[in-house]
């Protein structure tokens, strides 16, 4: 009884100090941002009927984002986990709490293994590593033709170094296609590492990689790409309800560069925002002066596309058997609530 007892406590622990967690990272990006009133000045500002449209297209491409997201890790997980869209979903959400106070939102993974069978979970980290690895294939490919693009229209080089940066983008994007359609060559390598033996458990699990036919890959490279489009009209949106006149090949070619650079400099969560910040402001910079206007699109559609649902997923997180999804507690079919 008493240890049953100190288990809830335990469980309940868990979970106060993840809401506490994800409280200080939104207090310190949300309240106590340094230009956070300016910024709230500028949406109200820009609240208006003829620009409010903009706002709401992204605010309902927000599901539309994660959807794409799910069925991604639908399609990885199928051969070893059923689970439904409705409890798919609930595990991305939660992985996107765990994610904004982790470094690199390596967290994500964690949330994840919440909503699958104890047994499953290293095989949950692999499929979502998987996922990732796709999303990043996609987001390196557009960010280097982005970057070309933007480097021809707004910057004056040499035509070599161009297609230097062209021929070695290629060159790269071939070598991460090959890599991504030969996934499964990672076990061998796997197995070779020293003490292997000592995560028999990890080791044996990665051998799912064998069930990823090309088909599957490509499908969940396509659900990476329409995600990775979703994300990049959101942007491009937020743009022109902050007032940001830039046509949309600038646009694209401007926010392909803007992630490509993101994706290049890991950062922990509490110092993320201000990078995007950063980099936003040197990119839009060739195209407008409106500095707060420029911070706002990021802010806000980081905080449409990641605070919001992190919210939701909390409340998820909250109802789950922490310790039991972990493999901690017995469990009967179902994970049960705390």
């Amino acid at each position: 009884m008493k240890k049953n007892t100190n288990k809830k406590y335990f469980n309940i622990s868990i979970k106060v100090v993840i809401v506490i967690l994800l409280s200080y990272v939104i207090y310190q990006q949300v309240f106590a941002k340094e230009n956070a009133e300016e910024i709230w000045k500028n949406f109200l500002q820009n609240l208006t009927f003829d620009k409010i449209h903009w706002l709401f297209i992204t605010a309902v491409l927000i599901p539309i984002n994660w959807t794409f997201e799910t069925l991604k890790w639908q399609v990885l997980i199928k051969d070893f986990e059923k689970l439904s869209f409705g409890k798919a979903y609930q595990a991305i959400l939660s992985g996107i709490t765990f994610s904004l106070f982790t470094p690199n939102r390596i967290g994500e993974y964690g949330g994840r293994i919440l909503l699958v069978k104890p047994e499953n979970n290293w095989k949950a980290v692999i499929a979502t590593l998987v996922g990732s690895f796709s999303q990043l294939l996609v987001l390196l490919s557009c960010g280097i033709l982005g970057l070309l693009l933007f480097i021809y229209l707004f910057l004056e080089i040499d035509q070599w170094i161009w297609l230097s940066i062209f021929f070695v983008g290629i060159l790269f994007t071939f070598l991460m296609l090959f890599c991504f359609y030969n996934i499964d060559l990672v076990i061998p390598i796997v197995k070779r590492i020293p003490f292997a033996y000592k995560l028999r458990r990890f080791v044996k699990d990665v051998n799912v990689l064998r069930n990823y036919s090309s088909s599957i890959l490509s499908l969940a490279l396509l659900f990476s790409f329409l995600r990775y489009v979703t994300y990049t009209l959101q942007y491009f949106f937020m743009l022109q309800f902050f007032g940001i006149k830039v046509s949309i090949i600038k646009g694209l070619a401007g926010i392909a560069t803007i992630y490509l650079l993101q994706t290049s400099i890991p950062l922990p969560p509490i110092w993320d925002l201000f990078a995007r910040g950063q980099i936003a402001l040197e990119i839009w910079g060739f195209s407008s002066e409106n500095e707060i206007g420029i911070l706002a699109s990021t802010f806000t559609l980081w905080v449409l596309n990641l605070i919001i649902p992190a919210l939701i997923g909390t409340i998820f997180i909250v109802r789950i058997n922490v310790l039991q999804s972990l493999g901690y507690e017995k469990t009967n079919d179902k994970k049960d609530n705390v």
